[in-house]
């Protein structure tokens, strides 16, 4: 049985056990604002998404990361199915979402019907990764 529902503070173990880049702060504002989901497979999270506001008014999913036993289920398509209509119901017409071009995560938002619109090219030594592409979809 799969389940998706808003992060919660005792997902925190969990959550961190994905993803390693969210400030402990901001994991707070999550579940405060609503900011990110968690889908459970028989009761036992296995993937989460997380999201914020650019411009303070587009969402843009800056996290979709499933556990690896979780991995090629269709969980990350019914989470991001599971966001957009949550972005909907709250008004939104417009999604966000990105991913390094050295990451086959482009070919699935492609898929989902995401259009890419950009690129953003990071080169300060301490940051510098792979040019970070943009997508976007109307809902």
């Amino acid at each position: 049985m799969i389940k998706i529902r808003y992060v919660e503070m005792a997902d925190k173990l969990f959550w961190y056990q994905l993803d390693k880049h969210l400030p402990e702060a901001e994991f707070e504002n999550k579940v405060k604002t609503k900011q990110g989901y968690v889908l459970l497979e028989n009761n036992v999270s296995v993937g989460l998404l997380r999201y914020n506001l650019f411009w303070d008014n587009v969402p843009f999913c800056t996290m979709l990361f499933m556990d690896e036993k979780a991995r090629g289920k269709g969980y990350g398509r019914m989470l991001m199915n599971y966001w957009e209509e949550d972005m909907k119901k709250q008004g939104y017409g417009m999604l966000l979402t990105s991913t390094q071009v050295d990451e086959t995560a482009q070919h699935f938002y492609r898929k989902l019907g995401y259009k890419d619109c950009g690129g953003l090219i990071i080169d300060i030594p301490c940051y510098a990764q792979p040019m970070e592409m943009f997508f976007v979809k109307e809902i």
